[in-house]
């Protein structure tokens, strides 16, 4: 399974994702991942959880791209909302997610 991590707030995992070099935002031009999903994989996935409790959640994942692009994706949801984000994700595949998650 991928890494996964809770952290205190989104720009805080965003922080930490810049640092491990997951610079590009790939919320700005998801067409890409929606018509070749294979070409990517989820690194790293960052779980956020709103100060009202389960239905104001948050993640961010750090994506790579086939060619060596590492970037950002942000999905989000409240009590009262879908994310489309959160579909776009569906069929990109996880790494080692065959493995047992620690």
């Amino acid at each position: 399974m991928s890494s996964i991590y809770n952290y205190a707030s989104v720009s805080e995992a965003l922080k930490q994702l810049k640092i491990n070099g997951y610079t590009y935002d790939f919320n700005l031009n998801p067409e890409d991942i929606v018509l070749h999903p294979e070409n990517y994989t989820i690194n790293e996935i960052y779980q956020y959880e709103g100060n009202s409790g389960t239905g104001d959640r948050s993640a961010v994942y750090g994506i790579k791209n086939k060619f060596g692009l590492k970037g950002v994706f942000v999905t989000g949801t409240s009590a009262n909302s879908t994310d489309k984000n959160a579909s776009i994700l569906a069929k990109v595949s996880i790494k080692n997610a065959n493995e047992p998650y620690m």
